[in-house]
């Protein structure tokens, strides 16, 4: 596997980056425009969502080729431009692989509709009457993971929107086919992959209700998908490249098994426990208060138990289906600066390669939207009317909306104070918070103690002290659902992070950081200048201790 345990991943959607051509998307020329500030941010690859042929029905993960650049992001020579300048910084590119599902104007879908067998064989599909679904499975986006083809007489899978069906992965043609794209990507000079949803791809061999769930128990790390990702990645040669796959509602023990390098399927894993914890008895559309006490107890698992078996997380908070991270778990107000820092530091300090999504490096808040008609997102909208035949106000709903939509995190990147933030001359695809005349690149460049900078030095850390890369982690109990406290260990190296993640002042209890904190450690970063001094941590305060014994 290649060596990416000192590496920074950041994510770059594209739509959303920066616009070149003032159409109001965000396109590849813009993001070629931008490198200098991602090489002065001191990441090593670039992740871009899909910019592939889509007619966006779900903001391109409903791919219709995926070996041609939809025109709205650019050509391919803008395409080749990128990748050499990026290589030129030592800048790698990640291509965003959507192998679960297709476009339902997909090529191979719509040669399955014109009634070819051997197409219908690239999907799954089951015969059948209008009125008799094959399962109750219900989509991820809302309603049945059904849509019956009349003139077929023949229902199709989506797990996700009805314009994405999911692909056979029992056929051999269709892992070919796709083994195809990758080699393609290749030999352009693409460095990773990602792939979406990836450990989805088995479903099982007989199709039943699900009495207990949505269906997700039958199709989550089905029976074949180790050896369908062994068999990807042998035969397309990608086993030394950084490879991530998005695991959705997936367990420990299977991401052990696609990250463990004896196993050669994966470099690393997302998965998105951690960002449950907020979410009224395991539903995403009922607000609560994040559980800090849970949330800790997730990250001593996964840290500790990926760990133990030689596999490899990939850290995050943010990414392009997510909430703003200091919106959800942080102060987006009082508290700002502290707690984005805090949850940065966080994060970046654990066992695993830390991802940054687009303007989290500045402290980018959720969009504050007040009206459904501000929404883009499919499956916003989709729950939007869900929750109102619930019985919900038109307010309760937007208010869920508010803190939940995957629209938070895809307002525009916001470059500086000028109109549209900087992004575009002309108006945004969607609309931007009203906070971006104060958070900007412009306006974090200019200030020493601002969030970007603090980003900064954490990517330096990381590729100065091999604890951070390398070491072992160790979690220190402290009795505070709201205190974080971990040890990195590497030799005569020692890492101690100590996290409050609430507004209120708490008091370190464990002797082990305490000892730490008044002495044989030097504090090598923190979010408040000062201190502290007396074992307290103050609102939403980091500390980062650092020693080497002799």
């Amino acid at each position: 596997m290649a060596g990416f345990k000192d590496k920074v991943v950041y994510q770059i959607y594209p739509k959303s980056f920066k616009d070149s051509n003032g159409d109001g998307f965000g396109d590849l020329r813009g993001i070629t425009e931008k490198l200098d500030y991602l090489e002065s941010l001191g990441v090593d690859y670039l992740w871009l969502t899909p910019f592939f042929i889509s007619p966006q029905h779900d903001n391109g993960y409903d791919v219709a080729d995926y070996l041609k650049i939809d025109p709205r992001f650019g050509t391919m020579e803008d395409l080749e431009e990128l990748i050499k300048k990026a290589d030129e910084r030592g800048i790698g590119l990640m291509l965003d692989m959507v192998f679960n599902h297709t476009s339902t104007e997909h090529e191979w879908f719509q040669k399955a509709l014109a009634g070819s067998e051997e197409y219908m064989d690239y999907y799954i599909f089951r015969d059948g009457e209008k009125d008799r679904l094959p399962t109750n499975w219900i989509s991820k986006f809302g309603g049945p993971a059904w849509e019956y083809v009349p003139h077929l007489k023949k229902w199709y899978l989506h797990l996700f929107d009805v314009t994405q069906a999911d692909l056979n992965w029992e056929n051999p043609k269709v892992r070919g086919a796709l083994k195809d794209v990758i080699r393609f990507w290749k030999e352009k000079g693409i460095k990773g992959f990602r792939f979406d949803v990836v450990n989805l791809i088995s479903k099982p061999e007989v199709f039943v209700d699900d009495y207990e769930g949505d269906g997700r128990r039958f199709y989550t790390d089905g029976r074949h998908v180790h050896e369908f990702l062994k068999e990807l990645v042998r035969d397309t040669g990608i086993e030394d490249m950084v490879t991530v796959g998005e695991m959705s509602s997936t367990s420990l023990e299977n991401c052990i098994r696609y990250s463990n390098p004896k196993e050669k399927e994966l470099s690393m894993c997302f998965n998105f426990h951690h960002l449950k914890v907020d979410y009224k008895n395991g539903n995403k559309w009922e607000l609560a208060e994040p559980d800090f006490a849970a949330l800790k107890e997730l990250f001593r698992q996964w840290q500790t138990g990926m760990q133990n078996a030689d596999g490899w997380n990939a850290v995050f908070w943010c990414n392009h289906d997510q909430p703003r991270v200091v919106s959800r778990f942080g102060d987006d107000r009082k508290y700002w600066k502290e707690s984005a820092k805090m949850l940065a530091a966080a994060i970046h300090l654990m066992r695993g390669t830390p991802y940054i999504y687009q303007g989290e490096e500045l402290g980018m808040t959720n969009a504050g939207y007040r009206s459904i008609g501000q929404y883009r997102d499919v499956e916003s909208l989709n729950y939007y009317e869900i929750l109102l035949k619930e019985g919900k106000t038109t307010d309760e709903a937007l208010d869920i909306l508010a803190g939940r939509s995957r629209d938070n995190g895809r307002t525009p990147m916001q470059w500086s104070g000028e109109d549209h933030a900087g992004f575009s001359d002309a108006e945004p695809w969607i609309g931007l918070p009203e906070n971006y005349r104060v958070i900007n690149v412009r306006e974090e460049e200019k200030d020493e103690d601002s969030i970007l900078a603090f980003y900064k030095k954490l990517i330096r850390l990381r590729k100065e002290k091999p604890v951070i890369a390398e070491g072992n982690i160790e979690f220190i109990d402290e009795e505070d659902p709201g205190l974080m406290v971990y040890q990195r260990s590497l030799g005569t190296e020692k890492l101690l992070v100590l996290c409050n993640f609430r507004p209120e002042a708490v008091r370190v209890k464990s002797k082990e950081a305490l000892a730490a904190l008044t002495g044989g450690y030097d504090k090598i970063l923190g979010n408040y200048g000062d201190g502290p001094e007396d074992g307290t941590l103050r609102s939403y305060e980091a500390v980062v201790l650092y020693s080497v014994s002799v």
